[in-house]
C-alpha cells in the first residue's frame, strides 16, 4: 500500500497559523533573490575553472548549456509543484504527494546531502578567498588551518567559523536572513557583470582555441581502434572532447543548485501561487545567462591549462585585465556571494527536515520552532554536522556529491508531474508545466545522463548516504508516521 498525503490535506496544512507554522515574509522578488542567491557561488567561481581544466577546456561554456538546460526541465516541474503545493519541503512535499511515503523519506533525505554538502563545499571555497583577503592586508592564516587532513593540513577554520556565525543568524528568523540575503546577491551579482564587462575587451582569442580540446579516447573511437563501450570504461572518458563538455555539464549542475532551494521557502511565501513560479524560473534565467558570459570571458582571459588545481580561478584570469586594484573588491564581493550561498542552503535544508519531522518521520525536535518561528534545532544540528564536513572534506569531493543528489531530486520531481497530470487532472494549477508528458521525460532523460557521466564514486557515496537513510526511515520513521498513524486508526 502507498501511504500518500492528499494535496487538499497539505494545502490545508499551508494555511495553518500560529506558534508552530512558519511565517509568510518573502515576496516575488524576495524570492528570486533567494534563488540568485543561492545559485551565484561555489558552482561559477571555483568549479569552472576545475571543469574547464580537467573536462572541457572552453567548451566549459556549452556544459553549463547543457546543464541549464536540464535545469530548466526540471525548473518548470519544480514552478508547477510549488505553485500547486505551497509548503516548506520542496521535492520531499511534492513526493509524498504523488509517489507515496517511501520515496518521499528517499528524496528527503537526500535532499539533506544536496543542501548540507552544499553548505559545506561553498564554505570551503569561502575559507581560500577569506584568506586571501587578508592577505593584502599583510596577514594570513597558516595553511593547516585552512585545509583538512586529506588534503595535508588539520582543519579548515574558516570554513566552520561561517557555518556557525550563518546557522545563528538563521536562527534568529527568515526575514533578518532574507535582508542580509538580498544584500548580498546586490554585491556579487555587481561583481559578475563587472568582470564580464571589464574582461571582454581583454579577451585573447588564441584561448579559446580549441574550443573543445581532443579526446584521445574518442580519436580511437572514430578511427575503429577502440570500441564505445570499453571507452565508457577507460581513463580517457570525460577528458575532453564530447565525453568531456558532458561530465563538465555534470560536476557544473552544482553550480546551479539553488532555484529548488526557493521552492522549499514556499511557505513563507507572501503569495506564493504567483511568486513561486517567478522566483524558481526567474532566478534560472538570469543566472544562466550570468554563467554563460561569465565562462566565455573567463577562459579568453587565461588557459584553460592554467586552472587547474587554482583555488582562485576567478583572481588569476582577472589579473589578464591590469585592472589589479580591484583585486581587493573582487575577492570581498566574491566572498559575499558565497556567504550568500551558505546561507540559503542552510535554510533549505532546515525547511525539509522540518516538513519530514511534521509528518512524523523525524523526532518532533527538528519541527520545533523557536518564538521567532525558525526550526532553531534543525539549525543547531546541521550547524555541527555542516562544519564537520566543510572543516575536514576536500571540496571536488563534495561538490560531486552535492550534484549526484541533485540530479537525483529533479529526476523524481520531473516524474512526479507526470504521476499528478494522471492521477489528479482536475486540481487548480496556478502554473502548468509546459509539454507534459515530453518535457518532463526529456527532464528524466537528461539527468539520468547527467548523472551516468559522474564518477563511480559518486555513485557509491549517493547508495551509503541512502542505504543509512533507510535503516533510520526502518527502525523510525515507520513506527512514528503520522500517516500511518492515521490509517492503522481509521
Amino acid at each position: 500500500m502507498l501511504f500518500k498525503k492528499s494535496i487538499p490535506q497539505i494545502i490545508s496544512e499551508a494555511k495553518e497559523s500560529g506558534e508552530h507554522t512558519l511565517k509568510r515574509t518573502l515576496s516575488s522578488g524576495g524570492l528570486v533573490a533567494l534563488g540568485v542567491g543561492a545559485i551565484i557561488g561555489a558552482g561559477l567561481f571555483s568549479l569552472t575553472g576545475i571543469a574547464a581544466a580537467e573536462n572541457a577546456g572552453p567548451a566549459v561554456i556549452l556544459s553549463f548549456v547543457i546543464a541549464a538546460v536540464a535545469c530548466s526541465f526540471a525548473g518548470l516541474c519544480y514552478a508547477e509543484f510549488a505553485s500547486m503545493i505551497p509548503v516548506a519541503g520542496s521535492a520531499y512535499t511534492y513526493s509524498y504527494a504523488t509517489m507515496g511515503e517511501f520515496v518521499a523519506w528517499i528524496i528527503g533525505w537526500d535532499l539533506v546531502l544536496e543542501y548540507a554538502l552544499a553548505s559545506a563545499t561553498v564554505a570551503v571555497s569561502w575559507s581560500q578567498y577569506f584568506n586571501q583577503l587578508l592577505m593584502t592586508f599583510g596577514v594570513s592564516i597558516p595553511d593547516q588551518f585552512l585545509k583538512g587532513p586529506w588534503e595535508g593540513g588539520v582543519v579548515n577554520v574558516p570554513a566552520i567559523v561561517i557555518v556557525c556565525l550563518l546557522s545563528l543568524l538563521l536562527m534568529r528568523g527568515t526575514k533578518e536572513s532574507s535582508t542580509v540575503n538580498n544584500i548580498l546577491v546586490i554585491l556579487k551579482v555587481s561583481v559578475v557583470l563587472i568582470f564580464i564587462v571589464l574582461g571582454w575587451s581583454f579577451i585573447d582569442s588564441a584561448n579559446h582555441s580549441p574550443f573543445i580540446p581532443t579526446n584521445e579516447g574518442e580519436e580511437l573511437v572514430k578511427s575503429g581502434q577502440k570500441s564505445f563501450w570499453s571507452f565508457l570504461g577507460s581513463e580517457d572518458f570525460g577528458k575532453f572532447g564530447i565525453s568531456g563538455i558532458l561530465r563538465a555539464a555534470g560536476v557544473l549542475f552544482f553550480a546551479f543548485v539553488g532555484f529548488d532551494a526557493v521552492s522549499t521557502a514556499a511557505q513563507e511565501a507572501k503569495d506564493p501561487k504567483r511568486g513561486m513560479p517567478i522566483g524558481i524560473i526567474g532566478s534560472l534565467i538570469v543566472c544562466t545567462i550570468l554563467y554563460v558570459l561569465f565562462s566565455y570571458v573567463m577562459t579568453g582571459l587565461e588557459n584553460y591549462q592554467m586552472f587547474k588545481g587554482d583555488a582562485k580561478p576567478v583572481a588569476t584570469a582577472f589579473a589578464k585585465t591590469g585592472y589589479t586594484f580591484l583585486n581587493s573588491a573582487l575577492i570581498v564581493t566574491i566572498i559575499a556571494g558565497y556567504t550568500s550561498v551558505i546561507l540559503v542552503m542552510l535554510l533549505g535544508q532546515s525547511r525539509v527536515f522540518y516538513s519530514m519531522s511534521k509528518d512524523g518521520l523525524l523526532p518532533k525536535l527538528f519541527s520545533d520552532l523557536s518564538k521567532n518561528q525558525t526550526p532553531w534545532k534543525t539549525n543547531l544540528i546541521f550547524m555541527i554536522f555542516v562544519s564537520i564536513f566543510a572543516g575536514f572534506v576536500p571540496v571536488s569531493d563534495l561538490g560531486h556529491m552535492v550534484s549526484i543528489g541533485t540530479l537525483f531530486a529533479f529526476t523524481l520531481v520531473c516524474i512526479g508531474i507526470l504521476v499528478l497530470r494522471k492521477s489528479n487532472p482536475e486540481l487548480e494549477r496556478p502554473f502548468k508545466t509546459p509539454l507534459v508528458p515530453f518535457l518532463p521525460i526529456l527532464g528524466v532523460i537528461v539527468c539520468i545522463l547527467l548523472m551516468a557521466s559522474l564518477p563511480i564514486e559518486s555513485w557509491e557515496r549517493l547508495g551509503v548516504w541512502l542505504l543509512i537513510g533507510l535503516i533510520i526511515y526502518v527502525l523510525y520513521g515507520m513506527k512514528h508516521s503520522k500517516i500511518r498513524q492515521q490509517h492503522r486508526k481509521g
